[in-house]
């Protein structure tokens, strides 16, 4: 599933998340785009996407108060945070990946050899929005030629979605984010069928 596709998909996985203004426009993008409407299933070709890594489930709380729960990839170790989004190209059915620390740090990301421009949200610990950045790929061969993109504050959890998808994930100023203890598990849960 590429780009397209999982904005087809994200449609009703995240319609909690984004605006309803939002969700119109992207419909309405996306039915120009593929000449189909809506809820006639798209077919695309599959892109890289990450290998080794198990999902779990993310509740995002907007400034307003609502919340939804979003399935990410889950990097939680070092060695899967060190390779986090590399060469990806399709995230499948999950909507970003989600690095997890077990103590804050206020480590900056690079994108060494991810071929995908990528937005990021730092959440402070206590799951408060601390920052966000829009990173720009890296394919170089040296990751000291590529640029770093610090949180300005403490994290423990950071979250990253293709560039330009935080609102609709939810995250926006005033957001908070949790891991959902005992969501882990092999893939998201089966999306709609659309």
């Amino acid at each position: 599933m590429n780009r397209l596709a999982f904005s087809v998909a994200m449609l009703v996985a995240l319609a909690a998340c984004a605006s309803s203004e939002a969700v119109v426009e992207r419909d309405i993008m996306v039915t120009a785009a593929v000449g189909t409407t809506p809820t006639s299933p798209v077919s695309e070709t599959v892109g890289v996407q990450p290998e080794g890594f198990t999902t779990a489930t993310v509740e995002i709380t907007k400034a307003d108060g609502t919340t939804c729960e979003v399935c990410m990839w889950l990097a939680d170790t070092p060695e899967k945070r060190g390779r986090g989004l590399m060469g990806v190209t399709d995230l499948g059915t999950a909507a970003g990946m989600a690095f997890v620390f077990e103590q804050p740090t206020t480590g900056s990301f690079f994108m060494f050899q991810t071929v995908t421009p990528l937005s990021i949200g730092w959440f402070a610990p206590g799951g408060a929005l601390a920052s966000t950045a829009d990173m720009a790929p890296c394919e170089s061969d040296d990751s000291s030629t590529c640029d770093r993109f610090p949180p300005g504050a403490e994290f423990n959890l950071a979250i990253e979605v293709f560039q330009g998808d935080l609102a609709e994930v939810g995250i926006e100023p005033g957001a908070s984010a949790r891991m959902i203890e005992g969501t882990e598990a092999a893939a998201c849960p089966a999306a709609s069928t659309l």
